[in-house]
């Protein structure tokens, strides 16, 4: 089961196409989806997290805490809406395009894709852009 929840005013649109959309990809990975819980919030709510579980403090787009047991497929995805509209306007994408990227961004590292090397970095970001086309 995938939820969707708000700390801030934003709101997705189609919810249940975007359900059905990640459940596909977790699929076509070989594996179930579980529970999913995506966090829709602003810059300073990510922050905190940022900074009290990770120790970071820095900005960014998205934090995951991954509950995955083997193939079955959990975890809390938070998003800043206020980095992902920042980084449409910087990568000149559709806001729509990279708030999908983001939520699966977080989904593939629950499958165990990484993004700490330049290696990774390229097939997390080709695994995206994959998934980016199912959608459409």
């Amino acid at each position: 089961m995938i939820t969707f929840n708000y700390e801030t005013k934003f709101q997705l649109e189609n919810e249940q196409i975007l359900s059905n959309w990640i459940q596909k990809c977790i699929e076509k990975e070989g594996c179930e989806l579980g529970e999913i819980n995506y966090i829709f919030c602003d810059d300073a709510y990510l922050l905190q997290l940022n900074i009290k579980f990770l120790q970071h403090d820095t900005l960014t787009d998205i934090i995951s805490f991954d509950n995955s047991l083997g193939k079955l497929i959990n975890g809390d995805v938070f998003i800043s809406v206020e980095r992902v509209q920042e980084n449409a306007h910087i990568f000149n994408v559709s806001f729509d395009d990279e708030i999908r990227r983001v939520m699966i961004h977080g989904v593939l590292h629950y499958i165990g894709f990484k993004d700490k090397t330049p290696a990774e970095k390229e097939t997390m970001r080709a695994k995206e852009n994959e998934y980016l086309k199912l959608f459409k």
